[in-house]
């Protein structure tokens, strides 16, 4: 399928209609065969539901395409050869994406990986062993574009590809202080993907939203660090749901950041320690190049138990509603620039030993703010020195 300019702005403007998501866009489709004929419909159907919702205007939806089209961004629509074959194999994937850079990208084998913003040095460090293992191994590394797992997962693999998710819009890069490092994943081949409107300021609730595309690119997805409510764990909810591979690096039972990936461990997730952990579960998956169509409504259990937007209810069937599985402030990162020195260093560490030049590179100080800093820390019992010059978070601290 390949739709035509006109075909494609229809289907903004019923995709950006209140009411309106993915479950509810594939069923008007299905219904009245075109996206067209659902527009003309949509005033008697929302009549009949005690609904009023009104359509994106076509002066609109032009004003959004041209804003797109000025930054390099085209709409890709579900069943276009461009379209990822991963996500459209999903239950929910968004009817258009939008895309900046190359679509090739969305065509090969991926894995998401996802973690702690707040990560440790130790954490970071070992993401990035494996997304430059994946990336070795040919496969393109999907994440969200957060600090921490996320960022470093990007820049290990600008070289070999990697797709980054946004929340909100294009043109509302989250965090901020990413813009560049979209500029960077663009610019060296990778793609930047979104489904939310152009000038489209992430909130709380979009977050879980951005996850499922997370999870619905890619052939598995790995954790890495995350504590029990985190974003990251929703990521392998969706994976899970979608029929698709969780992986989970273990952590120390001492550090809050491993207690999440534990817990996935413990009720099935395959555990990682290396990059081969990950590659072996995969192979028969990267040999097909699609993972199959989710397996939602095969598994009893798991049936019903995502719901993702506020659709009309049109067929008499049980509206759906994004619950808030993670907390409303999502959007509001721990790592602020705000924190001084001491706190900024002690959210680095964790109780896996590691050395001063990494935990300068990860909090981004001078190696002699670290080192005063660490002897500070030291005196007050609150880290431990080893061998090698490498330090770790003190066991009672």
């Amino acid at each position: 399928m390949q739709l035509t300019d006109e075909q494609r702005l229809d289907w903004l403007r019923l995709i950006r209609t209140d009411g309106i998501g993915p479950r509810t866009f594939r069923g008007l489709i299905n219904r009245f065969g075109s996206a067209a004929a659902a527009l003309d419909a949509l005033p008697d159907l929302t009549k009949r539901a005690g609904k009023h919702a009104v359509p994106l205007s076509k002066a609109e939806a032009e004003r959004e395409m041209a804003a797109a089209a000025r930054l390099g961004i085209r709409f890709l629509a579900m069943g276009e050869a461009a379209y990822p074959k991963a996500l459209h194999a999903t239950e929910t994937a968004p009817p258009l994406i939008a895309l900046r850079g190359d679509p090739a990208t969305l065509l090969k084998a991926s894995v998401a990986m996802v973690g702690s913003r707040n990560a440790s040095t130790a954490g970071l460090a070992f993401a990035e062993r494996l997304a430059r293992g994946f990336g070795e191994a040919g496969l393109v590394v999907v994440s969200g574009l957060a600090r921490g797992i996320d960022a470093r997962a990007h820049k290990a693999t600008l070289a070999t590809g990697t797709v980054a998710v946004l929340a909100g819009g294009q043109d509302r890069i989250y965090p901020e202080n990413h813009a560049g490092l979209v500029e960077e994943i663009v610019g060296a081949g990778g793609a930047v993907v979104a489904e939310m409107p152009m000038g489209w300021v992430p909130r709380g609730r979009d977050f879980p939203r951005r996850n499922r595309i997370i999870s619905g690119l890619s052939l598995g997805t790995v954790v890495v660090e995350a504590a029990r409510r985190s974003g990251s764990l929703i990521t392998a909810r969706f994976a899970l749901e979608q029929g698709r591979e969780v992986f989970a690096v273990p952590g120390s039972p001492l550090d809050p950041r491993a207690e999440g990936t534990n817990d996935l461990i413990r009720q099935g997730a395959t555990l990682v320690c290396e990059v081969e952990h990950v590659l072996s579960a995969l192979a028969p998956l990267m040999a097909g190049g699609v993972p199959p169509a989710d397996g939602l409504n095969d598994r009893p259990e798991a049936s019903g138990t995502l719901d993702y937007w506020d659709e009309i209810d049109f067929d008499g069937s049980a509206s759906t509603a994004l619950p808030l599985f993670a907390d409303a402030a999502e959007a509001a990162d721990p790592f602020l620039e705000s924190q001084d020195d001491r706190a900024r260093l002690i959210a680095c560490l964790s109780p896996t030993p590691v050395g001063t030049d990494e935990l300068a590179r990860s909090s981004g100080l001078p190696v002699r703010i670290v080192q005063t800093t660490l002897l500070e820390l030291e005196l007050d019992g609150r880290i431990e020195r080893h061998g090698s010059g490498t330090v770790s978070l003190a066991s009672r601290a």
